[in-house]
C-alpha cells in the first residue's frame, strides 16, 4: 500500500486522542494569558484524571485564554497514539520526561509540515525540493522516542526555512509594485488600518495590538509574525501565506475577516 502524504487536516489537534501532553509539558507564567505559574513537567491543576480539561468550556473567563490560542499541530495525538503506542505518562512515570521532550520535537516537525504542504501548492518550480523536504520531515516525525529525542530539530528547521524563504520570494515576486519589507519589525500598536500590505514581508514581525482593520494582506508572508491581540476585523487574509491557526486564535477578528480555507474562525471572535 502506498504512503499517503500528510495533509493539513492531519495536523489538527485532537485532544480526545492525547494524554494531555500540552497541559503537562509546557510551562505557564501568571499573566493575562494564564492565571497561574506552572513549571514544565507539572500537570496543570485543571487537568482531570481522564486527561480532559476541567474548565474547557470556560477557559477564557477562567483566566486561561492562552490555552484557547495554543495549537500543537496534531503532535499530541501523534506522540500519544503512535510514538508511544497509546501509553501515557501516568502509566509510565519514568518515561514521562521523554514523552514531553518528544512532544516538543514532533510539534515543531508538524509545524514545518504545515508550511511545506502549503509551499507545495504555492511554488511549482520548487516542487521536487519541497517534496523531498516534506517526505524527510514526515519520516522524522514517525521516528522512535529515542531517535526523536536525539534529533537536532533546530538544524532541520534551518534547512527547511531556506526552502520556505525561496517559496516566499517566488510568491511575493508576482505582486505588482514594491511590497513592503517589515521582516522582524516592531509594529506593536501600529496603525495600519486599510493598509496595502500585498506581498509584504512580515516574517517574525511584532504586530501585537496593531490595527490592521480592513488591511489587504494578499500574498503577505506571515510566518512567525506575532499577532497577539492584532485587530484583523475586515482584513483580507484569504491568500496570505504561511499563516497558522495559532496566530489567528491570538488575534481579534469578525465576520468580515477573510481567512484561508485551511483555517477556522475562532469561536471567541464576535
Amino acid at each position: 500500500m502506498s504512503h499517503q502524504p500528510v495533509r493539513h487536516s492531519d495536523l489538527r489537534a485532537d485532544c480526545t486522542q492525547c494524554a494531555g501532553l500540552c497541559c503537562v509539558a509546557l510551562a505557564l507564567t501568571a499573566s493575562t494569558d494564564f492565571a497561574i505559574d506552572k513549571p514544565a513537567g507539572a500537570p496543570c491543576p485543571n487537568l482531570k484524571h481522564d486527561f480532559r480539561c476541567g474548565i474547557h468550556a470556560r477557559l477564557r473567563d477562567g483566566g486561561f485564554p492562552g490555552c484557547t490560542v495554543y495549537d500543537c499541530f496534531g503532535a499530541g495525538q501523534k506522540v500519544t497514539q503512535v510514538t508511544f503506542g497509546g501509553r501515557n505518562w501516568r502509566q509510565e512515570a519514568d518515561s514521562g520526561a521523554q514523552m514531553f521532550e518528544v512532544f516538543s520535537v514532533v510539534r515543531l516537525l508538524h509545524e514545518l509540515l504545515w508550511y511545506l504542504i502549503e509551499a507545495l501548492e504555492l511554488a511549482p518550480p520548487l516542487r521536487d525540493d519541497l517534496t523531498r523536504a516534506r517526505v524527510d520531515t514526515e519520516r522524522l516525525a514517525l521516528g522512535s522516542p529515542d531517535s526523536l529525542a536525539e534529533l537536532d530539530v533546530i538544524a532541520h528547521r534551518s534547512r527547511i526555512n531556506e526552502l520556505l524563504l525561496r517559496t516566499s520570494e517566488l510568491v511575493r515576486a508576482g505582486v505588482p509594485g514594491t511590497p513592503m519589507n517589515h521582516r522582524g519589525a516592531d509594529l506593536t500598536g501600529a496603525t495600519l488600518r486599510g493598509a496595502d500590505l500585498r506581498g509584504a514581508d512580515l516574517r517574525s514581525a511584532y504586530l501585537i495590538a496593531a490595527d490592521l482593520r480592513e488591511a489587504d494582506l494578499t500574498a503577505a508572508d506571515l510566518i512567525g509574525a506575532d499577532l497577539r491581540d492584532t485587530d484583523l476585523r475586515g482584513a483580507d487574509l484569504a491568500r496570505s501565506i504561511f499563516l497558522t491557526q495559532m496566530q489567528i486564535n491570538a488575534a481579534r477578528g469578525d465576520a468580515g475577516t477573510t481567512l484561508p480555507t485551511r483555517l477556522t474562525r475562532p469561536p471567541h471572535w464576535s
